[in-house]
């Protein structure tokens, strides 16, 4: 598991010769809703386990929770299930509004 950041994500979505990661948001649908990385998918932290056959275990995650922790968690239980390029969002959505995308609502 490697950790991104909000700068380093931003350049990778923009590179249009890279394939652009899958960005799992594991937050709460609350927290969905009021503020997210356009493009996410939204699978809250506690379905994941029973939700991970609708991930592919090939593709590059960045896994994105609200300041880094519960993604941190979320990567970890990712690699070992044996998914191979998994990627935590340091600071999460929170850090991604501060620094990257000021559209986003910080709370």
């Amino acid at each position: 598991m490697q950790q991104i950041s909000p700068s380093n994500l931003s350049a990778w979505l923009a590179d249009a010769g890279r394939a652009r990661p899958v960005l799992l948001d594991v937050r709460e649908p609350w927290e969905y809703q009021t503020a997210r990385i356009e493009g996410s998918t939204h699978v809250p932290m506690r379905e994941v386990p029973a939700r991970v056959a609708e991930l592919d275990p090939d593709k590059e995650v960045v896994v994105i929770c609200h300041h880094g922790g519960r993604s941190l968690q979320v990567a970890l239980f990712l690699e070992k299930q044996g998914f191979a390029h998994v990627h935590n969002l340091v600071g999460g959505v929170d850090a991604w509004a501060r620094t990257v995308d000021p559209a986003v609502p910080v709370y």
